[in-house]
């Protein structure tokens, strides 16, 4: 029913975000559905207690939302460990990852979450990489890094080990399928070790999880969601770097991919990208021009601080008329939101909120690619 939740205030206290970490790790009940749930309840501890009798009506009987306990004990687990719990609402969480209507309620972090406030793209590629792609991986994080841009991968290896190492020193966000404090595989624990020391590792799955084949494609959509950009590196048909590249699309991110031999099958992925429309990358300056980003590092947006008083909401005769210039600024045809941004001298910060409240109440409509129209 609901694309995006209703805006909300984030939990502030222990047990506000113990609830939330409760209704997300509780049986059936994934990202969309929590944000359903919440939006229908107002509340993670209201959506708690109103599980029972709904999945009750869905013919599940003798069901019980996650624990008190177990939810204590992964809060317990990720303190033992460094990690820091980062809700959907919080000053370091990404504004790109929010917009998304399946955004992670929360993401358990290592290392500098800092590094979320700056512009971000993904690398992406083939496991068993070649020379000259682990080569090209590394140059691509090497200009992006130098021109302010984090890289963000998935800590494989091949191509996503690559480029997380060539840009350890300037900003790189691996995102995990399994828990934050679990490594895979095993052979990048060395270089998950400097991530934590320099970079960020991201995951919103429980503490000490295992990943499973499923929770590969989980991630994905966390690594293009946080990203500007994917670019292919080098990827076979119907690998996971394509599906990586799908969720961009689906989430109007660009596509980028670096063309490789017609006869070496680990390019056959990327080929086929830049033949249906996906940018041909040759270096970093390709990517940085296709998404308008010069050199970025001096005028990065600060990054948040833990103790930083919560800014006051705007009253609301000013949000009723920031609503009739968005609405009179759209029409029946698709505009860019940037482009609306742009016109109305917004940053996405003040605009997000105020189109999610116009969508949710049936006035504009998302399409892919970041385009807006008034319904």
């Amino acid at each position: 029913m609901f694309s995006y939740p209703t805006p909300f205030t984030p939990p502030t206290t222990e047990e506000d975000r113990l609830s939330w970490l409760r209704l997300i790790r509780s049986r059936r009940v994934g990202p969309s559905t929590f944000w359903r749930l919440l939006s229908e309840h107002g509340s993670a501890p209201a959506a708690l207690l109103a599980l029972p009798d709904l999945a009750r009506a869905a013919g599940v009987e003798g069901y019980e939302p996650c624990p008190e306990g177990v939810a204590l004990a992964e809060m317990k687990a990720a303190r033992r460990a460094g990690a820091k719990m980062i809700l959907k609402g919080d000053g370091f969480y990404p504004a790109d990852l929010a917009r998304l209507s399946d955004a992670p309620p929360l993401l358990w972090a290592l290392g500098d979450p800092g590094l979320m406030a700056r512009p971000m793209v993904a690398l992406v590629g083939a496991r068993n990489a070649s020379s000259l792609g682990t080569r090209m991986a590394r140059r691509l994080a090497e200009g992006l890094g130098a021109a302010g841009v984090a890289v963000v991968s998935g800590l494989a290896r091949g191509i996503d080990a690559a480029a997380h190492a060539a840009s350890v020193e300037t900003g790189t966000v691996a995102v995990l399928a399994g828990g934050v404090d679990v490594i895979y595989p095993a052979e990048n624990a060395g270089l998950a070790g400097a991530l934590h020391d320099k970079g960020l590792l991201l995951s919103e799955q429980p503490m000490g999880l295992e990943p499973l084949a499923r929770h590969f494609p989980l991630r994905n959509r966390i690594i293009s969601g946080l990203s500007k950009a994917v670019v292919v590196v080098e990827a076979a048909h119907a690998s996971g770097s394509l599906i990586t590249a799908k969720c961009a699309l689906d989430q109007g991110r660009e596509v980028l991919a670096v063309p490789g031999h017609p006869f070496d099958g680990r390019a056959g992925g990327c080929n086929a990208l830049i033949r249906d429309g996906a940018t041909l990358v040759r270096g970093p300056e390709d990517v940085l021009e296709a998404l308008a980003l010069d050199k970025v590092t001096a005028n990065a947006p600060p990054r948040p601080q833990d103790d930083a008083a919560p800014a006051a909401p705007a009253p609301a005769h000013d949000m009723r008329a920031l609503h009739q210039l968005i609405l009179d600024r759209l029409g029946p045809s698709p505009l860019a939101e940037d482009q609306l941004l742009r016109d109305l001298s917004l940053t996405a910060a003040e605009a997000a909120p105020e189109l999610l409240t116009l969508e949710l109440d049936g006035r504009i409509q998302r399409a892919p690619g970041g385009l807006l129209s008034r319904i």
